[in-house]
């Protein structure tokens, strides 16, 4: 075959027309299916705010001690769970409008601040799966703030420095300390308030331990498991 040939060949290769890919057709969204699922998170989002303003309003004109506030940021982390973020802050937002209404802006400022935000926060780790080191401490910071602001606002509002009435507790505390220790000095200011912080933060991370505990319990049944607890924890509680 001589070079003319060639080249015409190479012509014709070049010239030919090229087979056009296969058009990758996605089927439409189902309205029905998406209009269902809009109003079910809008049902659920008001029924899990409701359910959040309810146990705030009966631990506060009824307490039954520590148990009913381990399940203050639940409905709101069960939200976050369910349908994300949106819902999570639309719910955190809904509570607080309930209570503005049932209880005076006052107390629903308290819990949007204190265990709103802590609900979303708690919500969010626990879809991403993170370990449980980061929930505790981030919700325990949480809690540390939500403390010193409810301080702040009852100051301001009562007129008088509730921070003082805490250093003066925290005083007799660092005294009988140092006296254990056989410490000949009188405790610093500083190292009251940094004791009082202390001991807050420490406080913090328990309930927030104990509120990991009941979702883990509570959330696992309802189909929306938080991430595993740590080894020595599902040692302690025999669970797998």
């Amino acid at each position: 075959m001589d070079e003319s040939n060639w080249v015409d060949q190479g012509d014709e290769l070049i010239n030919k027309p090229q087979p056009t890919p296969p058009k990758i057709i996605t089927p439409p969204l189902n309205p029905k299916s998406a209009k269902i699922r809009q109003t079910l998170t809008m049902v659920e989002t008001a029924f899990f705010a409701s359910a959040g303003s309810l146990i705030w309003l009966i631990d506060y004109y009824f307490p039954l001690g520590p148990l009913l506030k381990l399940f203050f940021p639940v409905p709101i982390a069960l939200l976050y769970l369910r349908w994300g973020k949106r819902s999570a802050w639309m719910g955190a937002l809904v509570s607080g409008l309930l209570l503005t209404v049932l209880m005076g802006p006052t107390r629903s400022i308290v819990f949007l601040i204190s265990y709103g935000l802590m609900g979303v926060q708690l919500g969010a780790f626990w879809r991403r799966n993170l370990p449980w080191e980061f929930s505790l401490i981030t919700g325990a910071l949480l809690g540390t703030f939500g403390f010193f602001f409810r301080f702040w606002l009852f100051s301001i509002l009562l007129g008088e420095d509730l921070w003082q009435y805490i250093t003066n507790q925290m005083t007799g505390l660092a005294e009988w300390i140092f006296l254990r220790l056989g410490v000949l000095a009188q405790p610093s200011s500083v190292f009251i308030q940094a004791l009082a912080v202390f001991i807050i933060f420490v406080n913090s991370i328990v309930y927030i331990f104990a509120v990991h505990l009941v979702a883990l319990l509570v959330l696992d049944k309802l189909g929306n498991p938080i991430p595993r607890p740590p080894k020595w924890v599902r040692i302690i509680l025999d669970y797998e």
